[in-house]
C-alpha cells in the first residue's frame, strides 16, 4: 500500500472515530499523532464521559461509526466497569474515560506531545432573522404615499413648459390690417376747436374792413 492511500485510510478510521465521540456528546476531545513513538497505532484519541452509562454508549456509537465506514470492527475493553473503555481500532486506539480516572492517569502527558488539529463539531447554522411584519394600517399607508412621492419627484426634475407664441397667418389667410380709430374729442376740446375757427374768420374779414374804409374815406375828400 503506498503512503498516500496508508493517509487516506487513517485518516478515514480518525473521523469515523471522532463522529461516534460527538454523536454521544463525549467532552474534552483530543487527537494525537503518535506514529513516531510506536509502531502498533498512529493515532490516539482520548475523550470524557460524565457517567458510566455514557461512556458505554460512546464506545458503542464508536464501534458502529466505524463498521459503518466499512472498516474493521473495533475491539472493546473495560465495558464492565465502564469507567475507563479501550477502543482498539487497529491503527488508531480511543480511550473514553470518567473525569476523574482521566485527570488520575494523564494520557495526555505521555502520548500529547504531537497533537492533530481536528475540526471538532459540525459547524453551527447562522441564525435567520425574519423580519417582524408591519401593521396593515401602515403598509397602506406607506403604499398611498408612494404615488404622491413619485409624482412630486417627477414634478420636481421636469421642467416647466414654456408657453409656445403663435404665429401669426401670413398670405391669404393673413387677418387685415386695423387702423386703430382716434379717441372722439370732448367737450371743452370741440368748445376750443370752434373758438379757434371763428377767430380765423374774423381775422381773414378785418383786412377787408379796412380796404372798405379807406375807400370810403377817399370818397368824402373828393
Amino acid at each position: 500500500m503506498s503512503e498516500t492511500a496508508a493517509r487516506k485510510d487513517i485518516q478515514k478510521l480518525q473521523r469515523a472515530i471522532v463522529d461516534g465521540l460527538e454523536h454521544v456528546k463525549a467532552h474534552d476531545i483530543r487527537v494525537f499523532d503518535t506514529s513516531h513513538l510506536s509502531p502498533l497505532f498512529e493515532r490516539v484519541l482520548i475523550a470524557s464521559g460524565t457517567s458510566n452509562r455514557q461512556t458505554r454508549a460512546i464506545a458503542a456509537s464508536v464501534r458502529d461509526k466505524v463498521r459503518a465506514a466499512g472498516l474493521a470492527k473495533p475491539r472493546l475493553e473495560g465495558e464492565e466497569n465502564a469507567e475507563w473503555i479501550i477502543i482498539d481500532c487497529g491503527a488508531a486506539v480511543a480511550h473514553v474515560m470518567q473525569p476523574a480516572i482521566r485527570q488520575y492517569y494523564r494520557l495526555e502527558e505521555i502520548w500529547g506531545d504531537k497533537p492533530v488539529r481536528l475540526k471538532i463539531g459540525a459547524p453551527k447554522p447562522k441564525p435567520v432573522t425574519i423580519p417582524t411584519p408591519a401593521p396593515a394600517a401602515a403598509v397602506k399607508k406607506a403604499v398611498a404615499k408612494t404615488p404622491a412621492k413619485k409624482a412630486a419627484a417627477k414634478a420636481a426634475v421636469k421642467p416647466a413648459a414654456r408657453p409656445v407664441a403663435k404665429k401669426a397667418p401670413t398670405g391669404k389667410h393673413a387677418a387685415p390690417a386695423v387702423t386703430p380709430k382716434r379717441a372722439a374729442p370732448t367737450t371743452a376740446a370741440k368748445k376750443i376747436a370752434i373758438g379757434k375757427t371763428t377767430a380765423k374768420k374774423i381775422a381773414a374779414k378785418a383786412p377787408a374792413k379796412k380796404t372798405a374804409a379807406r375807400k370810403t374815406a377817399a370818397r368824402k375828400s373828393t
